[in-house]
């Protein structure tokens, strides 16, 4: 699925190979959407982190990335899905510095402090969804209807 000016896409995520793709596709759809270079590192760092998870503790998934809007304000959300063993202590994963010591050392928690918004949703033996979403410039201002959220 290929479409919003080469934002919106599903990509695999089974090999290290993926993992150059999905980084590649993150800082190129958010630059078409206006995310400055600080920006658009934090969002691929927080990508590169959850694909590796996707691939190294679920078994592999994919990316679904989707253009998000606000008014004027222009956001990227990505996906990673897996169904693989799922998080059994959801509550130790988000810790801060909590890391199993394979990743970028920056673990779940610091993925979620260098986005916007972020949920996971995690069933043992079922699998994983981390959801993410950034935003261009200034995030919308808070208490602002999120439906589309």
């Amino acid at each position: 699925m290929e479409a919003a000016a080469g934002v919106d896409a599903r990509l695999p995520i089974r090999s290290d190979l993926d993992l150059v793709w999905v980084r590649q596709h993150v800082r190129q759809a958010a630059a078409r959407l206006g995310f400055g270079l600080v920006e658009q590192t934090k969002l691929v760092t927080a990508a590169s982190e959850l694909a590796r998870n996707t691939l190294v503790y679920g078994g592999g998934g994919q990316l679904t990335t989707t253009r998000v809007a606000h008014g004027r304000a222009q956001g990227l959300r990505l996906a990673f899905s897996d169904r693989g063993p799922g998080i059994a202590d959801l509550e130790q994963a988000l810790r801060d510095g909590y890391t199993s010591g394979d990743g970028l050392g920056m673990g779940l928690g610091g993925a979620r402090r260098l986005v916007h918004q972020f949920a996971i949703d995690s069933t043992p033996g079922v699998g994983t969804t981390v959801t993410v979403t950034s935003w261009a410039g200034r995030p919308p201002r808070p208490g602002h209807p999120r439906e589309e959220w």
